[in-house]
Protein backbone atom coordinates (compact mmCIF):
# COMPACT_ATOMS: atom_id res chain seq x y z
CA UNK A 1 0.00 0.00 0.00
CA UNK A 2 1.17 3.55 -0.85
CA UNK A 3 2.07 6.25 2.05
CA UNK A 4 -1.56 7.87 0.84
CA UNK A 5 -3.61 5.02 1.25
CA UNK A 6 -1.40 4.33 4.27
CA UNK A 7 -2.50 8.06 5.75
CA UNK A 8 -6.32 7.41 4.75
CA UNK A 9 -6.28 3.50 7.04
CA UNK A 10 -5.29 5.51 9.61
CA UNK A 11 -7.35 8.57 9.63
CA UNK A 12 -10.32 5.82 9.30
CA UNK A 13 -8.37 3.89 12.79
CA UNK A 14 -9.12 7.43 14.59
CA UNK A 15 -12.31 8.21 13.38
CA UNK A 16 -13.90 5.08 14.23
CA UNK A 17 -11.54 3.50 16.77
CA UNK A 18 -10.73 6.69 18.94
CA UNK A 19 -13.66 8.37 17.82
CA UNK A 20 -12.02 11.38 17.13
CA UNK A 21 -13.94 15.12 16.47
CA UNK A 22 -13.98 16.40 13.09
CA UNK A 23 -11.58 19.00 13.93
CA UNK A 24 -9.02 17.07 15.35
CA UNK A 25 -8.98 14.58 12.20
CA UNK A 26 -8.87 17.17 10.05
CA UNK A 27 -5.98 18.66 11.89
CA UNK A 28 -4.29 14.97 11.63
CA UNK A 29 -5.02 14.70 7.94
CA UNK A 30 -3.21 18.00 7.36
CA UNK A 31 0.27 17.47 9.02
CA UNK A 32 0.28 14.19 7.70
CA UNK A 33 -0.37 15.09 3.85
CA UNK A 34 2.65 17.72 4.65
CA UNK A 35 4.85 14.39 5.00
CA UNK A 36 3.66 13.20 1.20
CA UNK A 37 3.98 16.32 0.10
CA UNK A 38 7.83 16.02 1.14
CA UNK A 39 8.64 12.80 0.24
CA UNK A 40 6.01 12.04 -2.44
CA UNK A 41 4.32 8.60 -3.03
CA UNK A 42 6.90 6.21 -1.42
CA UNK A 43 6.61 2.88 0.38
CA UNK A 44 6.41 3.71 4.38
CA UNK A 45 9.31 1.53 5.13
CA UNK A 46 11.80 3.90 2.74
CA UNK A 47 11.09 6.63 5.31
CA UNK A 48 13.64 7.07 7.95
CA UNK A 49 14.58 9.82 10.35
CA UNK A 50 16.43 11.93 8.49
CA UNK A 51 13.47 12.26 5.99
CA UNK A 52 11.32 13.29 9.66
CA UNK A 53 13.96 15.62 10.42
CA UNK A 54 14.48 17.24 7.50
CA UNK A 55 10.42 18.05 7.23
CA UNK A 56 10.65 19.94 10.39
CA UNK A 57 13.77 21.58 9.36
CA UNK A 58 11.81 23.33 6.24
CA UNK A 59 8.87 24.04 8.81
CA UNK A 60 11.16 26.32 10.37
CA UNK A 61 11.91 28.06 6.75
CA UNK A 62 8.28 27.95 6.06
CA UNK A 63 7.65 30.15 8.97
CA UNK A 64 6.02 27.38 11.31
CA UNK A 65 6.52 27.78 15.05
CA UNK A 66 7.74 25.39 17.40
CA UNK A 67 3.82 24.83 18.72
CA UNK A 68 2.74 24.34 15.15
CA UNK A 69 5.92 21.73 14.49
CA UNK A 70 5.76 19.91 18.12
CA UNK A 71 1.94 19.05 16.74
CA UNK A 72 2.89 17.84 13.57
CA UNK A 73 5.48 15.54 15.31
CA UNK A 74 2.80 14.32 17.33
CA UNK A 75 0.31 13.44 14.65
CA UNK A 76 3.58 11.74 12.72
CA UNK A 77 4.12 9.60 15.90
CA UNK A 78 0.65 8.44 16.12
CA UNK A 79 1.12 7.36 12.04
CA UNK A 80 4.49 5.34 12.34
CA UNK A 81 3.46 3.49 15.42
CA UNK A 82 0.24 2.47 13.86
CA UNK A 83 2.36 1.03 11.30
CA UNK A 84 4.63 -0.94 13.06
CA UNK A 85 1.50 -2.49 14.98
CA UNK A 86 0.01 -3.26 11.35
CA UNK A 87 3.67 -4.60 10.66
CA UNK A 88 4.25 -2.25 7.54
CA UNK A 89 7.07 -0.98 8.42
CA UNK A 90 9.83 -2.81 11.29
CA UNK A 91 10.50 0.72 13.51
CA UNK A 92 9.10 4.14 14.22
CA UNK A 93 11.54 6.35 12.32
CA UNK A 94 10.11 9.54 14.97
CA UNK A 95 12.41 7.45 17.65
CA UNK A 96 14.99 9.56 17.26
CA UNK A 97 13.91 12.73 16.18
CA UNK A 98 14.02 15.07 19.03
CA UNK A 99 10.55 16.99 20.00
CA UNK A 100 10.60 20.64 19.41
CA UNK A 101 11.30 22.87 22.25
CA UNK A 102 8.27 24.57 23.90
CA UNK A 103 8.26 27.43 25.89
CA UNK A 104 5.21 27.47 28.20
CA UNK A 105 2.46 29.30 27.78
CA UNK A 106 0.33 30.93 30.59
CA UNK A 107 -3.39 30.58 29.65
CA UNK A 108 -5.06 33.85 30.22
CA UNK A 109 -7.76 34.44 32.65
CA UNK A 110 -10.61 36.78 33.34
CA UNK A 111 -10.73 38.27 36.91
CA UNK A 112 -12.86 37.72 39.44
CA UNK A 113 -14.22 41.28 38.56
CA UNK A 114 -14.58 40.47 35.28
CA UNK A 115 -16.44 37.34 35.72
CA UNK A 116 -18.79 38.92 37.71
CA UNK A 117 -19.63 41.69 35.16
CA UNK A 118 -19.84 39.11 32.50
CA UNK A 119 -22.46 36.96 34.34
CA UNK A 120 -24.55 40.08 35.23
CA UNK A 121 -24.48 41.48 31.42
CA UNK A 122 -27.41 39.63 30.11
CA UNK A 123 -30.78 40.96 30.24
CA UNK A 124 -32.74 38.69 31.82
CA UNK A 125 -35.65 40.45 31.02
CA UNK A 126 -35.71 38.81 27.30
CA UNK A 127 -36.10 34.77 26.48
CA UNK A 128 -33.09 35.22 24.35
CA UNK A 129 -30.68 36.74 27.69
CA UNK A 130 -32.30 33.83 29.79
CA UNK A 131 -30.64 31.28 27.47
CA UNK A 132 -27.25 33.16 27.16
CA UNK A 133 -27.03 33.82 31.27
CA UNK A 134 -27.94 30.00 31.56
CA UNK A 135 -25.26 29.38 29.31
CA UNK A 136 -22.24 31.52 30.63
CA UNK A 137 -23.19 30.92 34.11
CA UNK A 138 -22.78 27.02 33.28
CA UNK A 139 -19.61 27.34 31.15
CA UNK A 140 -17.89 29.17 34.23
CA UNK A 141 -19.55 26.61 37.20
CA UNK A 142 -18.42 23.51 35.63
CA UNK A 143 -14.79 24.26 33.21
CA UNK A 144 -17.12 22.61 30.04
CA UNK A 145 -15.03 22.81 26.68
CA UNK A 146 -17.52 24.90 24.26
CA UNK A 147 -18.24 21.99 22.24
CA UNK A 148 -19.35 20.18 25.24
CA UNK A 149 -22.04 23.00 26.21
CA UNK A 150 -23.49 22.94 22.67
CA UNK A 151 -24.05 19.45 22.30
CA UNK A 152 -25.34 19.14 25.87
CA UNK A 153 -28.95 17.06 25.95
CA UNK A 154 -31.81 17.71 28.35
CA UNK A 155 -31.11 14.63 30.05
CA UNK A 156 -27.20 15.13 31.06
CA UNK A 157 -28.35 18.00 33.71
CA UNK A 158 -29.58 16.66 36.70
CA UNK A 159 -31.26 18.95 39.15
CA UNK A 160 -31.51 16.88 41.76
CA UNK A 161 -27.70 16.01 41.97
CA UNK A 162 -26.41 19.74 41.01
CA UNK A 163 -24.76 17.28 38.45
CA UNK A 164 -23.89 17.67 34.40
CA UNK A 165 -22.87 14.74 32.38
CA UNK A 166 -20.32 15.85 29.56
CA UNK A 167 -19.52 13.62 26.74
CA UNK A 168 -15.85 14.85 26.18
CA UNK A 169 -12.60 13.97 23.76
CA UNK A 170 -12.45 10.70 22.57
CA UNK A 171 -16.36 9.85 23.37
CA UNK A 172 -15.49 9.95 26.97
CA UNK A 173 -18.26 10.89 29.69
CA UNK A 174 -17.66 12.75 33.03
CA UNK A 175 -19.99 13.80 35.51
CA UNK A 176 -19.14 17.96 36.59
CA UNK A 177 -20.66 19.68 39.80
CA UNK A 178 -22.96 22.53 39.13
CA UNK A 179 -23.63 25.41 41.36
CA UNK A 180 -26.91 26.54 42.55
CA UNK A 181 -26.40 29.78 41.00
CA UNK A 182 -26.08 28.14 37.53
CA UNK A 183 -28.81 25.58 38.66
CA UNK A 184 -30.85 28.37 38.86
CA UNK A 185 -30.60 30.16 35.57
CA UNK A 186 -31.05 27.18 33.81
CA UNK A 187 -34.24 26.47 35.82
CA UNK A 188 -35.14 29.55 34.21
CA UNK A 189 -34.80 28.86 30.91
CA UNK A 190 -35.97 25.53 30.87
CA UNK A 191 -39.22 26.34 32.18
CA UNK A 192 -39.65 29.97 30.98
CA UNK A 193 -38.24 30.14 27.32
CA UNK A 194 -36.93 26.67 25.77
CA UNK A 195 -40.72 25.46 25.62
CA UNK A 196 -42.01 27.83 23.41
CA UNK A 197 -39.13 27.58 20.97
CA UNK A 198 -38.04 23.93 20.66
CA UNK A 199 -38.38 22.24 17.76
CA UNK A 200 -40.64 18.73 17.86
CA UNK A 201 -38.54 15.89 19.77
CA UNK A 202 -35.55 18.80 20.00
CA UNK A 203 -33.15 16.70 22.91
CA UNK A 204 -30.76 19.46 22.79
CA UNK A 205 -30.13 21.98 26.38
CA UNK A 206 -29.09 25.01 24.44
CA UNK A 207 -31.16 25.88 21.29
CA UNK A 208 -31.33 28.96 19.20
CA UNK A 209 -34.52 30.71 18.63
CA UNK A 210 -35.19 28.46 15.19
CA UNK A 211 -35.85 25.96 17.64
CA UNK A 212 -32.60 23.81 16.39
CA UNK A 213 -29.00 23.46 18.08
CA UNK A 214 -26.90 26.46 19.02
CA UNK A 215 -23.23 26.30 17.28
CA UNK A 216 -20.14 26.59 18.89
CA UNK A 217 -19.50 29.86 16.70
CA UNK A 218 -22.80 31.21 17.56
CA UNK A 219 -21.84 31.13 21.51
CA UNK A 220 -18.43 32.19 20.49
CA UNK A 221 -20.13 34.96 18.80
CA UNK A 222 -22.67 36.00 21.67
CA UNK A 223 -19.88 35.75 24.47
CA UNK A 224 -17.85 38.15 22.76
CA UNK A 225 -20.54 40.75 22.25
CA UNK A 226 -21.40 40.52 25.87
CA UNK A 227 -17.09 40.64 26.79
CA UNK A 228 -17.57 44.83 24.91
CA UNK A 229 -21.16 45.44 27.02
CA UNK A 230 -19.07 43.99 30.12
CA UNK A 231 -16.30 46.84 29.32
CA UNK A 232 -13.60 43.57 29.31
CA UNK A 233 -11.15 44.68 26.77
CA UNK A 234 -8.95 41.56 26.39
CA UNK A 235 -9.86 39.04 23.54
CA UNK A 236 -12.39 36.75 24.59
CA UNK A 237 -13.22 33.28 24.40
CA UNK A 238 -14.99 29.88 25.50
CA UNK A 239 -11.74 28.47 26.36
CA UNK A 240 -10.99 30.94 28.70
CA UNK A 241 -13.67 30.69 30.59
CA UNK A 242 -12.36 27.40 31.11
CA UNK A 243 -9.19 28.41 32.00
CA UNK A 244 -10.31 31.08 34.66
CA UNK A 245 -12.79 28.33 35.83
CA UNK A 246 -9.34 26.02 36.68
CA UNK A 247 -7.68 29.06 37.92
CA UNK A 248 -9.94 30.35 40.21
CA UNK A 249 -10.71 26.58 41.78
CA UNK A 250 -6.94 26.25 42.70
CA UNK A 251 -6.56 29.86 44.12
CA UNK A 252 -9.63 29.10 46.56
CA UNK A 253 -8.09 25.75 47.68
CA UNK A 254 -9.56 23.21 45.08
CA UNK A 255 -7.21 20.06 45.05
CA UNK A 256 -5.55 19.64 41.50
CA UNK A 257 -6.93 16.21 41.14
CA UNK A 258 -10.68 17.12 41.50
CA UNK A 259 -10.09 19.81 39.13
CA UNK A 260 -8.39 17.37 36.86
CA UNK A 261 -11.16 15.14 36.55
CA UNK A 262 -13.66 18.06 36.44
CA UNK A 263 -11.56 19.13 33.52
CA UNK A 264 -11.42 15.84 31.95
CA UNK A 265 -7.84 15.53 31.46
CA UNK A 266 -6.46 12.86 30.91
CA UNK A 267 -2.47 13.86 31.75
CA UNK A 268 -2.23 15.59 35.44
CA UNK A 269 0.55 17.65 33.65
CA UNK A 270 -2.01 19.53 31.62
CA UNK A 271 -3.54 20.79 34.22
CA UNK A 272 -1.00 21.32 37.01
CA UNK A 273 -0.36 24.71 34.16
CA UNK A 274 -3.14 26.20 36.14
CA UNK A 275 -1.49 26.48 39.65
CA UNK A 276 1.64 28.26 38.25
CA UNK A 277 -1.32 31.33 37.41
CA UNK A 278 -2.70 30.68 40.84
CA UNK A 279 0.36 30.90 42.28
CA UNK A 280 1.71 34.22 40.38
CA UNK A 281 -1.55 35.48 41.70
CA UNK A 282 -0.38 34.91 44.99
CA UNK A 283 3.29 36.38 44.38
CA UNK A 284 1.68 39.28 43.05
CA UNK A 285 -0.76 39.98 46.24
CA UNK A 286 2.47 39.46 48.46
CA UNK A 287 4.31 41.51 46.19
CA UNK A 288 1.83 44.76 46.71
CA UNK A 289 1.13 43.91 50.44
CA UNK A 290 4.25 42.49 52.25
CA UNK A 291 6.31 45.46 53.59
CA UNK A 292 9.21 44.14 52.63
CA UNK A 293 8.50 42.30 49.69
Amino acid sequence: MTLDGWIDAYLDHLRVERALARNTLDAYARDLRALVEHVGEIEPRDIDPGVIAELLVGNVRRGFGARSSARQLSALRGFFRFLVRERAIPTDPTKLVDRPRLAKKLPKILSFDEIERLLATPDRTKPRGIRDAAMIHLMYASGLRVSELVSLKLGDLDTKTGLVSALGKGGKRRLVPVGEAALDHIGAYVRDVRPKVARANEATLFISPRGGPLTRQGFWKLLKTYARVAGITTPLSPHKLRHSFATHLLRNGADLRAVQAMLGHADLGTTEIYTRVAQDHIRAAHTRSHPRA
